[in-house]
């Protein structure tokens, strides 16, 4: 019993995938949208909000909340699980009102709230609780233990996606309300165990508080051009790739492989969790942490770019080389996307130290928030504005706008080569060890 006190997957790596496999399924968001919309008598785009609001309290909650995480993990972690649960739960709740009350501003706002305001404080402190400690346990391999766990952030989708479709599909007339209530307590349960396994090395917490740490804020201000460089090409490249994810789908439907959707999307799913992993294990072999950064954006820059020089998505699916290309395309997207995300603890930790370290990256996480407010809606903004919604061939219910797909890819091309500049010209070397 007491090795398993001392062992770093029980202590660390599996509470982790716990909490992060259960607020990951945040991204299935696409499954039930349109239902929830047809049930409470509103237009998908009135629900969309919901989503949008929960990325942005996840990345403010981090900002405001990680100096409770970085002092108290146990706090943090059941914070998590009650927040996150409750918000579940009431969503449910909205929806069930939604649905006998078609039409009620308050379902609406009432979603809004849990799943955005709610759900939205449990996202954040679920998110950060485990990583420092994964940090200390594995501090051979930093960048594979958080790449363990922000992976299995990335892979909920895909794990809770076909469960989420079958219980709406068995749960007939209101599956949509019930299905939220039966998930609040089943990710309730596996966070409140997470919560009860996670704890950081025997002997850490008396070593590091046997001085006085400085704030944050003061970290930060000892190298503030790094920080802002990091700041910002996580933003974009957040941007960036929920600009594209966002199209996913049509842009499949519209190169001609409409039947292949579903597992297209599951691939995607794959690559974003892959990318999490493989990027932040790739990352521990390099001196410079930052490298891996350099690598995504340059994979980004020529994948983007290759689509854009041969206009693989007006191309319509005419010709396979170019349909690989796009398929290419939202592989290294989803990759680079997820990669950028579990490699931003352990990069700050270079620059920074590890004192403070779950209050700085709670900070950095506030890029997430506004990400998550523009990159969806720019990449909307811009297919609405260009080119013109066409009938996909053999399938005549089916609205495509090839035109502006292509547009996007103009835009997010623009904003990666900036983001790679940032990367290398701000971004300095690591901090140098005493």
């Amino acid at each position: 019993m007491e090795n398993l006190k001392q062992n770093k997957w029980v202590r660390a790596a599996i509470p982790a995938l716990l909490l992060h496999c259960s607020i990951g399924t945040v991204y299935c968001w696409s499954i039930f949208s349109q239902e929830i919309a047809d049930y409470i008598g509103f237009s998908k785009g009135a629900t969309e909000w919901a989503f949008s609001f929960a990325i942005f309290f996840l990345g403010m909650s981090a900002a405001f909340l990680g100096n409770i995480v970085e002092k108290d993990i146990h706090k943090s972690s059941l914070i998590a699980a009650i927040c996150f649960a409750a918000g579940m739960a009431g969503t449910g709740f909205f929806i069930w009102y939604g649905g006998a009350h078609r039409g009620s501003i308050l379902a609406l706002i009432g979603i809004y709230v849990c799943y955005g305001f709610i759900m939205g404080i449990g996202l954040g402190t679920g998110y950060l609780s485990p990583v420092k400690t994964l940090m200390l346990w594995f501090e051979d391999r930093k960048g594979l233990a958080t790449g363990l766990a922000v992976a299995g952030f990335g892979a909920a989708k895909a794990i809770a996606s076909p469960i989420m479709q079958a219980l709406l599909n068995s749960l007939g007339e209101g599956g949509i309300y019930k299905m939220f209530l039966i998930l609040a307590v089943v990710y309730f349960v596996m966070m409140f165990v997470g919560h009860l396994l996670l704890a950081k090395p025997a002997g850490w917490h008396e070593a590091a508080t046997s001085e006085k740490g400085a704030r944050a804020i003061d970290v930060i201000k000892e190298k503030p051009v790094t920080f802002i460089g990091i700041w910002l090409m996580f933003y974009l490249n957040i941007t960036c790739g929920l600009a594209l994810i966002s199209q996913e789908k049509m842009i499949i439907k519209c190169i001609g492989l409409v039947g292949m959707v579903g597992v297209l999307s599951s691939i995607t799913a794959v690559f974003n969790a892959a990318g999490r992993l493989g990027f932040s294990a790739w990352a521990d072999t390099f001196k410079d942490r930052n490298t891996i950064y350099k690598i995504i954006f340059i994979l980004s820059i020529a994948a983007t770019g290759l689509v854009v020089l041969t206009q693989g998505i007006t191309n319509m699916g005419q010709n396979t080389l170019f349909m690989i290309l796009v398929l290419i395309l939202l592989f290294v997207v989803n990759a680079g996307y997820g990669g950028g995300f579990s490699n931003v603890p352990t990069l700050l930790s270079d620059h920074y130290g590890m004192k403070n370290i779950s209050a700085i990256h709670g900070i950095t996480l506030s890029a997430w928030a506004f990400a998550g407010l523009t990159g969806n809606q720019m990449a909307s903004f811009i297919v609405k504005r260009f080119g013109t919604e066409i009938p996909l061939e053999g399938h005549a219910d089916t609205m495509v706008n090839p035109t502006g797909y292509q547009m996007v890819l103009y835009v997010t091309l623009v904003l990666y080569i900036v983001a790679a500049i940032i990367c290398f010209t701000m971004v300095g070397r690591k901090k140098k060890e005493k």
